[in-house]
């Protein structure tokens, strides 16, 4: 019997076999299992995302291309005629001019307001809870509670600012000062959304920045310019991106303050409030659906836009 000479050449081996890495013995059945698993634990997820968000898209996207009524009954196809008329339709201009000027009113009140309560409820020394607590409950409030707190607040004849405070409250009823009530109710109700928020980034700050700023003789002042506002860029950019996106689908506070109306001299009459109007008052679901659509669209491209801008960012910093 011969033998090659690699096998006559080849050392004896004693001991236990080797073994291999736990990452390569069975790996791939065990991360096909894995993976089948967890798509176990998503899948109610994804049905009722399905069902309640990505049906009824597609369905808003077929009525935005017919001619349906509030009934549903004898819809006809008029491709892009409802785009057509909702860009040239002056309220639905109107109506994003609204939505656009509530943004630009409320989103630096909430995040000046919000970056100010922070800072106060992080450098308290007594009862932290409670100032915490007062900062973040109005948040917590329905908003059919907010608008009619402030509704009655804002009432000439039996208002809070006006017997109280001896402040002229009837903003309500003004058209110049019509959105800024709006601003004012919604300034007190969500700014304790973005207080959490940068209270805790302010409670992830390193101490030792401030310790060795206080080493080199710098105040209060100096350490909140140099050290505490450039440690809250990003929080403060995830904050305008939220407000921005939330602010521009303001409604549940208007229509409540209002009544359902589009306020004096329909000044107060938002984006979403048209829409509302279109498909349940004048019964124009395909064109409701087409202004919807273009909204979303528009909200689409602010949110990318975003997204963008902050990896650029990133790759800057890199």
């Amino acid at each position: 019997m011969t033998t090659t000479s690699a096998e006559a050449t080849a050392p004896a081996t004693t001991g236990p076999p080797a073994v291999r890495p736990v990452a390569e013995r069975g790996g791939r059945a065990r991360a096909g299992g894995g993976f089948q698993h967890g798509g176990w634990f998503v899948a109610p997820f994804l049905l009722l995302f399905l069902l309640f968000v990505i049906v009824p898209v597609l369905r808003g996207v077929w009525l935005s291309l017919t001619d349906a009524n509030i009934s549903g009954d004898g819809a006809r196809f008029v491709g892009l005629d409802n785009y057509s008329e909702a860009l040239r339709d002056p309220l639905v201009w109107d109506s994003l001019g609204h939505s656009a000027y509530f943004t630009l009113l409320v989103v630096p009140c909430i995040v000046l307001v919000a970056l100010l309560l922070a800072l106060l409820a992080h450098h308290i020394e007594h009862a932290k809870w409670l100032w915490r607590l007062c900062f973040f409950a109005p948040f917590l409030l329905p908003s059919t509670v907010v608008g009619n707190m402030w509704r009655w607040m804002f009432n000439p004849d039996t208002g809070l600012l006006d017997h109280v405070f001896g402040m002229d409250s009837a903003w309500l009823t003004q058209k110049d000062t019509a959105m800024t009530a709006v601003v004012v109710a919604t300034l007190w109700w969500t700014v304790g959304f973005s207080f959490l928020l940068y209270l805790a980034a302010l409670q992830n700050i390193p101490r030792h920045l401030y310790e060795a700023a206080a080493l080199d003789g710098a105040n209060a002042w100096h350490k909140t310019v140099h050290i505490t506002l450039p440690m809250l860029r990003s929080i403060t950019g995830l904050v305008v991106a939220l407000q921005i996106l939330a602010s521009l689908q303001v409604f549940d506070q208007v229509v409540v303050m209002y009544e359902f109306s589009p306020g004096p001299e329909e000044s107060t009459r938002t984006m979403v409030q048209y829409t509302l109007e279109q498909g349940f008052t004048s019964y124009r679901v395909g064109y409701a659906s087409a202004i919807s659509i273009l909204f979303f669209l528009m909200i689409a491209v602010i949110a990318l836009g975003r997204m963008w801008l902050l990896r650029k960012r990133e790759e800057g910093v890199q």
